[in-house]
């Protein structure tokens, strides 16, 4: 382990049990130890790469659909 990382886990000791176990996700993702904190359903999933092959082929919304939303929600 480095001297980094020793000063790290020091330094985490003082911090509140919730805010030690946040970190220790973010470790353990980071090493592959543990699941993504959100799972994301088969449907998600589905429409994120939907999404993706979308924007890959450059069909992004229009400027007329854009203003319709946010006129639709008020902004």
């Amino acid at each position: 382990m480095t001297k980094l990382l020793e000063q790290a886990f020091e330094a985490a000791r003082s911090l509140p049990a919730a805010m030690q176990d946040d970190m220790a996700r973010v470790i353990m993702a980071m090493t592959g130890d543990e699941p993504p904190v959100v799972q994301l359903t088969a449907e998600e999933e589905a429409s994120f790469a939907e999404s993706f092959a979308q924007a890959e082929r450059g069909e992004f919304a229009t400027d007329e659909q854009l203003r319709a939303i946010w006129t639709k929600h008020g902004l």
